[in-house]
């Protein structure tokens, strides 16, 4: 039986469509995807993210371990609550899941991991924290609602406490801060501006509500993804998975190797280096009518890669996709959907940006 998140009854209220995603219910749409999609790269929209998982890691070797643990480099993080995007990988270089780490203090950091990979995330985890005497807190208290779009940060703003406005104000991409109750964090997975807010959750439905009544739109998971596409944002599961190192996924960026740090991975990621990177990821927009959808055959000079995610960009209204080819491979290559091969023009992710096409996409 799946499982729901403490504003299941809000979602239902608004008539939501609830599917299953990674053993959640979970909104796919309130009626129709692409307005929703619109309303984020308009004005504003939210969305339930409560199925991720926060876990505080907390412990005098916190920095020490998350080192070892994560292929970028949280010597990076100085400033309380400055985040790193990173993948979390296994002795192969495979990717086991990718996350945000928020550094609170030198003792004290926060994890957000994905809904579908919580479980075994937190085995992996906690088997490999074992030596470092640590604490590793599942947040199971808390939830998140993401509040994403142009006016997102105006109006979350307008229903914080007055001495917390300031400090919402001022933080910078990529930054969070604790404001009271709230773990108010300038992120998201949209390729807009705005934050995720993590609280407690017998203060969901409150802030849900206040935020409805501010014009933020609820928003479903389909809009979430058309949205994470357009902005070039890898989704677990499909652009990457355990058979997949970062140097596959277009990732590579969020490895740090210039120096001798020692982590889970790095010795397979090393040897894949020197022998040639196989894959090359790329984005792809398709010349022609019809959807891009994951697990496309691509055919290309080189032989053939794959479609991992596709989608129809309601902003850009063309089919648009992320995938491997090899890397070989030159600058034309085809779709195969249903038996006909159809034009692809290779382009480099984003593909949206502050709402518009990123330029040379169109």
């Amino acid at each position: 039986m799946a499982r729901k998140t403490t504003l299941y009854s809000a979602h239902i209220a608004a008539g939501a469509k609830m599917v299953d995603f990674g053993g959640w219910d979970m909104p796919i749409n309130y009626g129709s995807q692409i307005e929703e999609h619109h309303q984020v790269r308009g004005d504003a929209g939210m969305f339930d993210v409560s199925h991720m998982s926060a876990v505080d890691v907390e412990g005098e070797r916190s920095r020490e371990f998350l080192s070892f643990l994560l292929a970028n480099d949280v010597a990076k993080l100085r400033e309380s609550g400055k985040a790193l995007y990173s993948c979390m990988l296994n002795e192969q270089g495979g990717v086991i899941d990718d996350l945000i780490v928020y550094y609170l203090d030198e003792t004290r950091f926060r994890l957000v991991i994905n809904a579908a990979t919580t479980d075994k995330d937190l085995a992996w985890i906690k088997r490999q924290a074992g030596p470092f005497d640590l604490g590793i807190a599942p947040r199971r208290d808390l939830d998140m609602i993401a509040v994403q779009g142009p006016l997102a940060r105006q109006k979350v703003m307008s229903l914080l406490p007055g001495e917390h406005v300031e400090a919402a104000s001022s933080l910078k991409p990529f930054f969070a801060a604790q404001l009271g109750d709230f773990f108010v964090a300038r992120t998201g997975y949209t390729g807009e501006d705005g934050f995720e807010v993590t609280l407690p959750g017998e203060q969901a439905h409150a802030f849900w509500d206040r935020l409805l009544e501010a014009g933020v739109r609820p928003c479903g998971l389909g809009a979430r993804d058309t949205l994470r596409l357009e902005a070039g944002m890898n989704l677990y599961g499909q652009d990457m998975d355990e058979e997949t190192t970062p140097l596959e996924a277009g990732l590579g960026w969020t490895v740090a190797m210039k120096d001798e740090r020692e982590f889970i991975g790095r010795e397979a990621l090393e040897a894949q280096k020197a022998g040639g990177v196989p894959w090359r990821f790329t984005g792809f927009i398709l010349e022609g009518r019809g959807v891009l959808r994951a697990g496309q055959r691509v055919v290309t000079s080189a032989g053939d890669g794959v479609i991992t995610s596709g989608t129809y960009s309601p902003t850009l209204q063309k089919a648009i996709g992320m995938g491997r080819i090899p890397a070989e491979a030159d600058g034309t290559c085809q779709v195969d959907m249903r038996g006909k091969l159809l034009e692809l023009r290779l382009v480099r992710p984003p593909f949206v940006r502050n709402g518009a096409a990123c330029e040379g996409i169109l």
